[in-house]
């Protein structure tokens, strides 16, 4: 027991001395954040367009009203929905109503503005004449204060309304865009009134949303759900994806620590004083306490955030974790999963003398990952279907589509069945990784299905 636990401090130690960990440790938060930050960063950088509306002759009168509307219907639709998310998430944090004013208007910041037309773009004569005069607002040969991002010239065809969109950037289509669908709407608003159909009533119609409330005997309460009610499933696919990482991450890190020290000859150097089993158990139990100190620093991390931003909400989550121990239940889902693929990265390592042998070994075991994945998605929605249920069984996929399903209460005889199942295999998993790790560590052969099967059936030396 003692070379275990001294082979599983070396394996632990040996990454979390280095910077890198560190470094990676501390970066998955931070780019977490700026994952989510980052689009209203760009938001807020991208400049409110100074744009120029023209209508060219009298067949396009009322058509610069109608986009200046449009763009007034707009910033209102925009501010109801920005009041109505920060409403709540005040609810769902407890924080005042007052609190979310600032964060309303930075929601309903417009991307654009409309201005007067320069004194000699409005007198310039159509034709190169005024095509002249509108490069010249939309280059640097006009001070920066002074310049235009977009001038529009609106018109009236026999198809209906039209426009040609002059911007300042070959790229930026959001004028172009927007124009675009206020003259649709204006063409249908005109459709309509020659047809005898008061155009705001169509508009009324569309912008109908019935308010539709959801009721379930599993609801808390026994009636309406709430978010709190969604938050177990929610949980539970969090978990499955954790445990997606852990494996993607910490049996990743095994398969190439056992395969740099192969082909370093350090495996000579343990296997003359520890056995492979005692050599096997202590780098998985090493790489399994890095992982779980990973997770003990995103956890206290998001728990913080969670506390300090939305209390109730994290309150819910314990009371839902502990509730029926399900956190017990979660834990014995992700030892058995990890436990599983683990050893299997280990004993590939084993056989494996360069990182292009074992590229070609991750490809298969991938797919194999990929497919719980998909599932456990559809678990969340509906954890009793019969696809999720069958597959739940598989032991490669227990762990991963149990987990989502757990806080759905699942019959007791699968769950049961498939823990029972998952460390029945985990345990084979153990006992034939140990035996092909044996065998891979003491020789140079690479892996196949020969040198697989002889190590199965002779242990290696």
């Amino acid at each position: 027991m003692s070379r275990i636990l001294l082979i599983a401090r070396r394996e632990f130690m040996a990454y979390a001395r280095t910077v890198g960990f560190w470094l990676s440790l501390l970066a998955f938060p931070l780019f977490a954040v700026l994952g989510g930050a980052i689009p209203l960063l760009m938001d807020n950088a991208d400049p409110v367009r100074a744009v120029v509306l023209i209508e060219e002759g009298p067949q396009a009168a009322g058509l610069a009203a109608a986009v200046q509307g449009r763009l007034a219907d707009e910033a209102e639709r925009s501010a109801e929905r920005a009041r109505e998310a920060a409403e709540k998430a005040a609810e769902a944090s407890g924080a005042p109503a007052g609190a979310a004013e600032g964060a309303i208007a930075q929601m309903t910041r417009q991307r654009m503005r409309f201005v007067d037309a320069p004194a000699d773009l409005s007198a310039a004569a159509p034709g190169e004449a005024r095509d002249a005069v509108v490069r010249r607002y939309l280059t640097d040969e006009t001070p920066k204060e002074q310049r235009l991002d977009a001038v529009v010239f609106l018109d009236r065809t026999a198809e209906g309304p039209a426009a040609r969109v002059w911007a300042a950037r070959a790229t930026d289509d959001t004028v172009e865009d927007f124009v675009r669908a206020a003259l649709r709407d204006a063409n249908r608003d005109a459709v309509l009134t020659q047809a005898g159909i008061d155009p705001a009533v169509v508009e009324a119609t569309d912008a109908f949303r019935p308010e539709v409330t959801l009721f379930s005997p599993r609801a808390s309460d026994g009636g309406e759900v709430s978010f709190k009610d969604r938050l177990p499933g929610i949980i539970g696919l969090a978990f499955s994806f954790l445990l997606w990482s852990l494996i993607i991450t910490g049996a990743s890190i095994l398969l190439n620590s056992v395969m740099e020290e192969k082909s370093n000859k350090i495996l000579e150097v343990l296997l003359s004083s520890a056995s492979p089993t005692e050599i096997l158990t202590g780098k998985v139990l090493g790489v399994a306490m890095l992982t779980v100190s990973v997770l003990l620093v995103w956890g206290g991390i998001g728990a913080a955030g969670l506390i300090t931003t939305v209390p109730e909400q994290a309150t819910n989550i314990w009371e839902i974790l502990t509730r029926d121990g399900l956190i017990f239940y979660f834990l014995a889902y992700i030892v058995g999963g990890y436990l599983m693929y683990a050893v299997l990265f280990a004993a590939i390592g084993a056989f494996c003398e360069t990182p292009r042998d074992a590229q070609t070994l991750m490809g298969p075991i991938m797919m194999v990952l990929v497919i719980p994945i998909l599932l456990v998605q559809f678990a969340l929605v509906n954890p009793d279907a019969p696809m999720v249920r069958f597959a739940s069984w598989v032991p490669f996929f227990t762990p991963f589509l149990m987990a989502a399903r757990a806080p759905s209460g699942p019959p007791l005889i699968e769950i049961i069945g498939t823990m029972a199942g998952m460390f029945a295999v985990a345990l084979l998993m153990v006992w034939l990784a140990g035996r092909a790790f044996r065998a891979g560590a003491l020789s140079d052969v690479k892996l196949s299905w020969k040198s697989f099967g002889q190590a199965i059936a002779g242990g290696g030396r």
